[in-house]
């Protein structure tokens, strides 16, 4: 497949070792403002995968994201802030890196080269049909990521992915394809920066909607989120407060640690 690689262009700067640290971040800014507007318009694409995902979790299936480098990285903080935030348990989501977990901390050399090895730790997870997977790659072009998204669809697997060109590979490895074309990058090819930005946003958007469609949050709130810390069980409290106009702090804090959540101590207190 022919296309234009956008994430390898030459930057629109030069002789950046000569700017002043001022120049830098303001021209690095100014770049990354045209990162929302980019996932706007992937708008309608993003759409079609949180349909796609959200069937399959409605119906019991999980959600993976495969990618390398910073996109793989990209998909394991995602995946890992989906149950504290959401209350869902572990494994709903998960977040596969080329490499191994040691990739997440330190680059591990040609891992992304290899073809074959993202189908087989996707099978160290007992893939099936129920399930959705998303590969995730700038450039688009990742072999571990499209071997695994090829294995996918010869599995029945829904595929989806995130790339910042068009027209790539990885897209026509995928079922539900989204492109976020964010131009050049301020140091030329370095993707770790607004195509990194962009996958994050995507990310954001997926995993949040996805959640809502679930029922994991209610109005505004994350009312299933894990009392992990000091910081989210205050909130939770100010949450039950709220919810059933209570004025006693220590009460609704006693009802919340015995409940486990926002949702489950509102519910057993209207039963009462």
């Amino acid at each position: 497949m022919s296309f234009i690689k956008v994430t390898e262009q030459v930057s629109h700067y030069n002789h950046l070792e000569k700017m002043s640290v001022t120049e830098l971040l303001v021209d690095m800014n100014k770049e990354d403002q045209t990162v929302p507007l980019a996932v706007a318009k992937a708008i309608p694409q993003i759409e079609k995968l949180v349909a796609a995902v959200a069937d399959k979790m409605l119906a019991g299936g999980r959600l993976f994201y495969i990618g390398a480098g910073t996109s793989g990285r990209l998909g394991v903080v995602d995946a890992s802030e989906c149950p504290p935030t959401f209350g869902v348990p572990q494994g709903l989501v998960v977040g596969l890196i080329a490499g191994g977990d040691t990739a997440i901390r330190k680059a591990v050399e040609f891992a992304e080269d290899d073809r074959r090895q993202g189908w087989i730790d996707l099978q160290a997870h007992d893939i099936t049909d129920k399930d959705v997977v998303v590969g995730i790659a700038a450039s688009g072009t990742t072999p571990y990521v499209i071997g695994a998204l090829d294995e996918c669809r010869r599995h029945g697997i829904v595929t989806g992915s995130i790339s910042c060109n068009p027209d790539t590979p990885v897209s026509a490895a995928a079922d539900f394809p989204v492109e976020v074309v964010v131009g050049p990058e301020f140091v030329t090819g370095s993707t770790r920066l607004k195509s990194g930005t962009a996958q994050k946003l995507v990310l954001n958007m997926l995993s949040t909607a996805v959640m809502i469609q679930l029922g994991r949050v209610e109005d505004n709130k994350m009312v299933n989120m894990q009392l992990s810390n000091e910081k989210l069980v205050d909130r939770g409290v100010k949450m039950l407060m709220e919810q059933l106009s209570l004025t006693d702090y220590q009460q609704a804090q006693e009802l919340l640690l015995k409940a486990g959540s926002v949702k489950k101590a509102v519910d057993d207190f209207v039963k009462k």
